[in-house]
């Protein structure tokens, strides 16, 4: 069994005249959460849906399991598309045994599989409501159990969150988990949510013009790119602001040093480790600070470096 369970090679998909997908070349995991984000158009939406067989690329190679995709076993792969797709006449119940029945599960298995993803989805006292009286959320979370009824290696998910009040975002978010910590599932997921990125992602491939522009965990990307973590220093002598600005605007790797209300503001890359480094020529220069903190930089600030754009756009 091999590291990583998806292989993209030199992946290209035209439409025409138009390249949306261009040498794409990259590597998932197995069980881990792999976040794909691209401004609209970028072409992630068309990489996924090749490198998990519903469309096929122009030249290229997807490999599952270290085997072509083109011999695999389709049932590896559970797909929870952005539009829900449900039968509204169905019961919960129904709509995930049906589906379950489709695949051929097993009866006895299918059984205990239908009433542990009511019970993990918070579904279960919906389990015998029709679909068409389910809210918006309540949907939505059937839609993924029943993308889940099979069992498969690798769960797809675009826009999972689309339309989630914030404990429903939660309880989603907690399940997503769940599936890579206690199932060892490989999941891919697509969001137009930096935070929902951010957290649940344990690698991230930033895609533009259907080209790889980079790929690491959150915390490097953060690290590396973007406009840098903010320091706010407070000093309890404002006379000595221009003083330490010109002093720490002499350090290496400081990106701007300015005066903003009175308020000293640092930008760096992972200016936590740059704070003793800071803090020390406040002391040499004897200037005491009175309040200071930190605003990280943001897995936005590195998208925006690197497309030049914001996910929404």
């Amino acid at each position: 069994m091999t590291e990583f369970i998806i292989e993209a090679k030199n992946l290209t998909k035209s439409f025409g005249d138009f390249l949306a997908v261009d040498g794409l070349n990259l590597k998932i995991k197995r069980g881990e959460v792999f976040g794909f984000l691209g401004p609209n158009g970028a072409g992630k939406t068309t990489s996924i849906s090749m490198m998990v067989g519903l469309l096929l690329p122009t030249s290229g190679q997807i490999l599952i399991d270290g085997e072509d995709i083109n011999k695999m076993d389709k049932s590896k792969i559970g797909i929870c598309p952005q539009d829900i797709v449900l039968w509204d006449s169905l019961t919960c119940q129904e709509s995930l045994q049906f589906m379950g029945e489709m695949y051929e599960v097993p009866e006895d298995i299918l059984k205990k599989r239908v009433e542990r993803l009511l019970n993990d989805l918070m579904l279960t006292e919906k389990s015998e409501t029709i679909v068409s009286n389910l809210s918006g959320g309540m949907k939505r979370r059937l839609n993924l159990a029943m993308a889940l009824i099979h069992s498969p290696d690798i769960v797809v998910l675009d826009e999972p969150s689309e339309g989630l009040d914030p404990q429903s975002r939660r309880v989603l978010w907690n399940f997503i988990r769940s599936l890579r910590d206690n199932e060892g599932k490989t999941v891919i997921l697509t969001t137009h949510l930096m935070d929902e990125a951010d957290s649940l992602s344990d690698r991230i491939a930033i895609i533009d013009h259907g080209k790889l522009l980079r790929l690491d965990t959150p915390h490097n990307l953060k690290r590396e790119i973007g406009e840098g973590d903010v320091v706010y220093i407070h000093l309890s002598d404002s006379d000595k602001n221009s003083e330490v600005i010109n002093t720490l605007k002499n350090m290496d790797s400081i990106d701007s040093v300015m005066e903003v209300e009175g308020k000293i503001n640092v930008r760096t890359l992972n200016a936590v480790g740059k704070l003793p480094e800071i803090m020390a020529e406040l002391q040499h220069i004897n200037a005491e600070v009175e309040d200071l903190f930190l605003r990280p930089n943001t897995l936005e600030d590195v998208f925006i470096e690197l497309t030049g754009t914001t996910l929404r756009e």
